[in-house]
């Protein structure tokens, strides 16, 4: 009877630890997202006034020409979650983009973790496609971080994000092959594929926007206000397209 009565005990406690295991994932605190206080969110300290300055002054000119939300982001913590995963829930969260284009993009600095992503949205990933996201890191970005030079990578990282943007992807794709490596079929062939690319999304992008995958929640919407001067989330949409690097 006692040896009964145990086994009953024990078996309610595993009942009540499998059912509570889904739960305790659902209550697992949710990022604590820093606010978007403008085109540039530095909250790691890496950029001067000066720096932050230019670069805040080159994305107002990008958004203007093509709509484009660009906005960089240096973090004091990652809090445990993947590079990837907290990128594409901050800009989700941001409403980086315009709701009807998606076409936002993130570059996310984790200085602690020394890791770096970026994340692209719906609208754009045809233009700055995961492969090109891959060659301005380890191309660009990270040599500089890894000289310790975290503002000259950010700002090199940015410029060739705005060239791939404004018309320029065949140029940035470039840097990731040594000339010696690229004869004049590759180069062709690249920029073929990348136009034919880029034609397909803009035809297709109407109605090819969604929610996503992996659960996340957009958190925020269009119209949100993140001071700045002003500028605030379009309401736009990610759904894990870019890459990330470490150093």
């Amino acid at each position: 009877m006692v040896m009964l009565s145990l086994t009953k005990r024990v078996f309610w406690l595993l009942v009540l630890v499998v059912c509570l295991a889904p739960l305790s994932g659902a209550l697992q605190a949710a990022p604590d997202f820093p606010r978007l206080s403008g085109r540039v969110v530095d909250m790691a300290d890496l950029l001067s006034p000066a720096q932050e300055a230019d670069l805040t002054a080159k994305l107002k000119a990008l958004e203007e020409k093509k709509t484009d939300q660009l906005v960089v982001v240096t973090l004091k913590s990652l809090q445990g979650y993947e590079i990837r995963d907290f990128g594409y829930q901050l800009g989700r969260h941001w409403g980086i983009g315009q709701k009807d284009k998606n076409n936002g993009v993130l570059l996310v600095i984790a200085p602690k973790e020394r890791k770096v992503a970026i994340e692209v949205g719906y609208g754009l990933e045809g233009v700055l496609t995961d492969a090109l996201t891959k060659i301005i890191i380890e191309n660009v970005i990270l040599p500089k971080f890894r000289a310790g030079d975290m503002a000259g990578g950010i700002m090199d990282g940015v410029n060739d994000i705005i060239a791939a943007l404004t018309g320029n992807a065949q140029m940035v794709a470039a840097r990731g092959q040594p000339a010696s490596e690229a004869p004049f079929w590759f180069v062709f062939v690249f920029v073929l594929f990348l136009m034919v690319t880029m034609m397909v999304f803009q035809a297709f992008r109407g109605g090819g926007s969604g929610s996503g995958s992996g659960g996340w929640s957009s958190g925020s919407s269009g119209g949100w206000s993140g001071g700045g001067g002003g500028f605030s989330g379009g309401g736009g949409s990610f759904g894990g397209g870019g890459s990330s690097g470490g150093w």
